[in-house]
């Protein structure tokens, strides 16, 4: 699936990638507090989709659309077969995309343990693409959208 022309969502990877890794410090922050695990776990899921559609668009240069890590990651796998080591994974984190943002009739009880593991799924997947990509977060400096209007004029 592709999004064609839709205005808005960027063509650089690397601003997908630094998306993803401040979903990432935000999933860090929200662990702080046992009561905020559901939207923690929810940046874990968004750190990795974002991280993954970065990919995707670094390597084809074409936007993806979807939340399904798992389809996600096999379109990576396609590209290069390491990826498959992250299966397993991305259908973990898939099950908090929806789950953690509305309210069920049996809640997803997310306990300190259950945390700690989606912050390492998430946290090692996302290194293992900045690896593949290249992207350093300390020395990557996204543009401000004023400043990039200032030098197309």
């Amino acid at each position: 699936m592709s999004r064609g022309n839709r205005k808005g969502d960027s063509k650089r990877y690397y601003d997908w990638i630094y998306h993803a890794y401040i979903d990432r410090l935000s999933a860090l922050e929200l662990c702080k507090d046992t009561t905020l695990y559901d939207a923690a776990a929810f940046h874990c899921q968004q750190c990795i989709e974002k991280a993954l559609k970065g990919y995707l668009l670094y390597k084809s240069r074409h936007l993806l659309d979807g939340h399904n890590l798992t389809w996600l990651c096999k379109q990576a796998a396609m590209m290069d077969s390491s990826f498959v080591q992250w299966l397993d994974e991305s259908a973990v984190l898939n099950r908090y995309y929806i789950e953690t943002r509305y309210p069920a009739d049996i809640p997803m009880e997310i306990d300190g343990g259950t945390m700690e593991s989606l912050m390492t799924m998430s946290g090692d997947m996302l290194d293992f693409i900045c690896d593949q990509t290249g992207f350093d977060f300390r020395s990557y400096h996204k543009k401000s959208r004023r400043s990039e209007r200032k030098t197309e004029e």
